[in-house]
């Protein structure tokens, strides 16, 4: 009981000593919980997947499907973004979308965000660029409908350029200070269960003449908009996409801004989405 007694009395007794222990341990005691929570957690926040595209091509039918596993909902046109939240696996232990949507899924997995935006062309800039300019993106599904595309191709790949320049220079502005992570692009030629979709091949070079076609048109517009001679190398450059004074426009210009773009065909309607889930899951 003596023994007890006697370290009691030292700490309980006021001294410089037992004040410099106490402020240590105040002060680092909170510092010491906040590395442990911050190191235990995988991400402070989720990675995103961005969908975009134009009205109809079923960005907000494909959340859906893969939120609930088996088949999308009704949907009707999104005037706000929307997200869910989703896991791939970590270890191959559920392979499909499917499988990842259950409740009780296998294996280990990673949580990250699917956000769809409006497609409406009075909505789709203002939320789509925000997400883009977003630190947690990881990629960006471009979806669209393969089987009316030739009426809708003008309005279509505009949308894209826009979506491409902003990774472009998104990019671009990472050269002089920390590089932001290289943000992939996958077209996602949608609708191929209908007769008059088009195959990925033919979506690409429609795509790629169109958009060669909108690059040189704008480029012609600052020409006519009455910029100055000195400035119309910087304002034509800034909104070049691609290679800079090609002729012609092909998405391995991207690859310059570490801007991989792929194009794979699928069907939502169909459940047929799991090439485009396995191209999701790598960038997670």
């Amino acid at each position: 009981m003596e023994d007890l007694k006697r370290p009691l009395e030292y700490i309980l007794t006021p001294s410089f000593e037992i004040f410099v222990v106490g402020a240590i341990i105040v002060l680092l005691l909170p510092i010491l919980v906040h590395l442990y929570i911050a190191r235990s957690t995988p991400y402070t926040t989720l990675p995103t997947i961005l969908l975009v595209g134009p009205p109809g091509g079923g960005k907000t039918s494909l959340l859906t499907l893969l939120e609930r596993g088996d088949s999308a909902s009704a949907t009707h046109t999104s005037q706000i973004p929307q997200s869910v939240e989703l896991t791939v696996s970590n270890d191959r232990g559920a392979t499909t979308f499917r499988e990842a949507a259950r409740i009780d899924a296998p294996g280990s997995h990673r949580k990250f965000l699917l956000v769809d935006t409006p497609g409406h062309g009075k909505l789709r800039n203002q939320h789509a660029m925000t997400q883009i300019a977003s630190s947690t993106l990881r990629g960006v599904v471009y979806i669209l409908d393969a089987a009316s595309l030739d009426d809708s191709l003008a309005d279509t790949a505009a949308y894209l350029y826009d979506v491409l320049l902003a990774l472009q220079k998104r990019t671009g502005a990472g050269k002089t200070s920390k590089t932001p992570n290289a943000i992939h692009v996958l077209i996602a030629a949608n609708k191929l269960d209908l007769f008059t979709a088009l195959p990925a091949s033919l979506v690409k070079s429609r795509l790629e003449a169109e958009l060669g076609r909108i690059r040189q048109s704008r480029s012609k517009g600052l020409l006519d908009s009455g910029v100055g001679v000195d400035e119309i190398g910087s304002e034509e450059q800034d909104g070049w996409l691609g290679e800079y004074g090609s002729e012609k426009f092909s998405f391995g210009q991207m690859r310059e801004f570490d801007i991989e773009v792929d194009i794979v065909g699928g069907s939502v309607l169909e459940g047929n989405v799991d090439k485009w889930w396995d191209w999701i899951s790598a960038r997670i």
